[in-house]
């Protein structure tokens, strides 16, 4: 079954498939606040929430009430977002953990299909590993995950999840991130990018940026890179695929199509791109970070600087 999402995604290839537009919700522009400071972090939190709070209203009194359920969230006492913007498919970049105590910080970036409509489901996977780090820190060591939804993610099935031009758009915002999280978190903090399906594509671009320690790419349809060293990072770089992942069926191909790249090149997981690669057991696209799954043990261990313990594939 696996072979058929792969089967739709070459489809796009030669027969260019466009979803219907959605209708445009209204929200407010985005909080404009200077970059966030450990001293600053609360006020932050709280000028974001007050902006999805007011998103929510705006979507419900357009009829959106699934767009004004998720705004509502994001609002929520508690939450604690670096970034909201309700505006289009929508951005957030939410913190779980006390971001200016990390001492290990992992920054999610997830592929296609994902918005503000269906940022639960990738707040799930946030969460997931935020509890794994949590019950396999050692003592004393403060961990923090951010989801980062900083980018407009192209449509499983389209053209653009086949280009990295949005990827491109995106690299910027996410070495701003990077750049940033030193002053929150101090300068010895470590930071491991984690890339998921299409996400992979957007640390390829921004990898040359700031340093982190790590790039996880996991999924991977390509990253647009012959192998490590065109990526250009000091960061280590590790590759997993589930043995049920779809994208092993997607060409692992690169060309120009009358003047537009498509596809993404070496298979992160080949020997020819050099990355290491690791275990992520039998589970398929989206099971990466399922709790109690070898994948999830793997990404914590390398999130805390265990490499040693990193089982191999």
């Amino acid at each position: 079954m696996r072979a058929l999402p792969a089967a739709v995604v070459v489809t796009a290839i030669v027969l260019p498939l466009s979803a219907a537009a959605r209708p445009v919700v209204p929200a407010p522009p985005p909080a404009r606040l200077a970059p966030a400071t450990a001293a600053t972090l609360a006020g932050t939190y709280a000028a974001h929430r007050a902006n999805a709070e007011e998103a929510s209203r705006m979507a419900a009194a357009h009829g959106d009430d699934r767009r004004a359920a998720a705004d509502r969230a994001l609002a929520a006492p508690g939450r604690q977002l670096l970034a909201f913007d309700g505006r289009g498919s929508g951005r957030a970049v939410e913190v779980l953990g006390d971001l200016a105590r990390a001492d290990r910080v992992a920054v999610l970036v997830p592929g296609s299909d994902t918005s503000l409509d269906t940022y639960g489901r990738f707040r799930a996977t946030a969460t997931a590993l935020y509890d794994r780090l949590v019950h396999e820190a050692p003592p004393g060591t403060g961990v923090a995950v951010v989801a980062w939804l900083g980018y407009e993610t192209p449509g499983t099935v389209s053209t653009a999840v086949l280009t990295p031009d949005r990827a491109d758009e995106a690299a910027p915002e996410l070495r701003e991130l990077i750049r940033q999280l030193p002053l929150i978190t101090g300068p010895g903090s470590h930071v491991a990018l984690l890339c998921h399906s299409y996400g992979s594509v957007v640390c390829a671009r921004a990898a040359s940026g700031p340093a982190v320690d790590d790039i996880v790419l996991i999924g991977s349809p390509g990253t647009g890179a012959k192998d490590v060293t065109a990526l250009r990072t000091t960061a280590r770089v590790w590759a997993a695929r589930g043995a049920d992942d779809w994208i092993a069926d997607v060409p692992h191909a690169r060309a120009e199509l009358l003047g537009v790249t498509v596809g993404f090149g070496t298979d992160p997981v080949s020997p020819q791109f050099g990355a290491r690669v690791f275990a992520a057991g039998d589970g398929g696209h989206g099971d990466y970070f399922r709790p109690g799954s070898v994948s999830l043990a793997n990404l914590a261990r390398i999130v805390l600087g265990e490499q040693a313990e990193v089982s191999r594939a």
